[in-house]
């Protein structure tokens, strides 16, 4: 695992085309994030329910 401080302000490159940004630092981080239209984002929980209804479907590859 890299970890990585930033400030408010201050962003995260990951590859060529995805960009992280810390928006605000108060009782919780926001992040905004950049990426291409054909990468999903989502946060760990959801996803995790995501492939939970996959693997019921049987549609997990």
């Amino acid at each position: 695992m890299l970890i990585l401080t930033r400030r408010i302000g201050e962003s995260i490159v990951i590859g060529d085309d995805i960009i992280i940004q810390v928006l605000d630092i108060s009782s919780q981080v926001k992040l905004g994030i950049i990426a291409p239209k054909d990468i999903s984002v989502h946060r760990a929980e959801i996803y995790a329910k995501i492939l939970a209804e996959l693997e019921e479907r049987g549609d997990v590859h």
